[in-house]
């Protein structure tokens, strides 16, 4: 018994001395940054993942549909180089004709301005109505309702774009005007997403929130000649209302999609109140609208010199918006995006690129 109990004393002193030499053993690799196994080293709490940060600004940008920034944003050129190309109100200093002097800040406060205040917008909207697109089955797996994004980060967000907004509205110094104005102009744009919930044109607040794109361009780079010249404004004015029709008919036919949910939820629409087939009728009166707007414009505002380019550009308009209705029909909706985002990026860029061209050849 006693050699046997030396025996198993022996043992485990061995035991013991085998697994501390494995200790020391092991101790350099890891203090040489090595490890026992071929698992690569964890990265570092703090540590920085590239791909990550891409996937949570791609997310970002699908939330606020970054791509519909072209809606918007060639009515917002254009209203720029028409304010360069319009002659400067006669003065008493300046009897002679003159126009605006051209500062790349100015270019950029405005595709700034336009860039934030439309993310802005968009992220607002996501955010209020995050539980509304959650029990609707054709939101349901956007990013706030699927838990892709937290409304913490959508937040954040909201504010990053208000702030970006203001430092834009401050590079057009001397101007104060955009300054003054940038905060109305962030409530009413935020005011859109509310609308829903208590009136059938909501369409028409959306409309009238993209008409501030012109107007707000041309305030920001002929504002400070608005209080003794406000006829100034008017060529903005004259973009304005064919931007105003044009959104919130379009906007009605896309709403279209939601009309059965939005009546059983009780949310405000045209499509909720009247029906498919009368909103459309709704959305073809606004386009109609908006193309008479923009021809009468020719003649309203002889400043611009608008022409024979400028007005076939508007028969291509015409023919467009008949495409974009012929695609949409109360027994068909399936190709409402083909006719929300495609054609209309090309009806606001034919303007762009029209406007601007036959105001430059006059």
């Amino acid at each position: 018994m006693k050699e046997h109990s030396l025996d198993k004393q022996s043992l485990e002193k061995k035991l013991a001395k085998k697994r501390l030499e494995s200790k020391q053993v092991a101790a350099p690799e890891i203090a040489d940054g090595k490890s026992s196994t071929s698992r690569p080293p964890s990265k570092a709490p703090n540590s920085i993942d590239g791909n990550r940060m891409l996937g949570g600004m791609r997310k970002f940008f699908e939330l606020i549909r970054f791509s519909h920034t072209i809606f918007a944003l060639p009515f917002a050129l254009l209203a720029t180089v028409w304010a360069y190309l319009v002659p400067l109100p006669a003065t008493e200093a300046v009897m002679t004709e003159s126009y605006l002097r051209f500062r790349w800040q100015d270019l950029a406060g405005i595709l700034i301005c336009m860039v934030a205040a439309r993310s802005f917008a968009m992220a607002v909207n996501r955010l209020f109505d995050h539980d509304v697109d959650a029990e609707n089955p054709r939101t349901a797996k956007r990013h706030l309702p699927a838990g892709e994004l937290t409304r913490t980060s959508v937040t954040l967000f909201i504010v990053g774009c208000a702030v970006l907004f203001v430092a834009g509205c401050a590079l057009f110094l001397p101007n104060y005007w955009p300054l003054i104005l940038c905060l109305p102009v962030l409530c009413f744009l935020a005011g859109y997403s509310l609308t829903k919930r208590f009136t059938r044109f909501a369409h028409f607040w959306l409309g009238a929130a993209l008409m501030l794109a012109p107007i707000c361009a041309w305030i920001a780079l002929r504002g400070s000649l608005l209080i003794n010249h406000p006829s100034d404004l008017a060529p903005a004015v004259w973009l304005a209302m064919v931007v105003l029709f044009w959104v919130s008919g379009f906007d009605i036919i896309y709403a279209c999609q939601d009309q059965e949910y939005d009546a059983q939820a009780e949310l405000f629409s045209i499509p909720a109140k009247i029906g498919v087939l009368n909103a459309l009728r709704v959305a073809k009166s606004c386009h109609l609208l908006m193309w008479i707007v923009a021809f009468a414009m020719t003649f309203a505002v002889p400043q611009l010199s608008l022409g024979w380019l400028f007005w076939t550009a508007l028969v291509a308009v015409g023919l467009l918006l008949a495409w974009e209705h012929s695609v949409v029909s109360e027994k068909s909706l399936e190709r409402v995006n083909f006719a929300f985002f495609q054609l209309n990026s090309v009806v606001s860029l034919v303007f762009l690129f029209a406007g601007s061209l036959d105001a430059w050849l006059r």
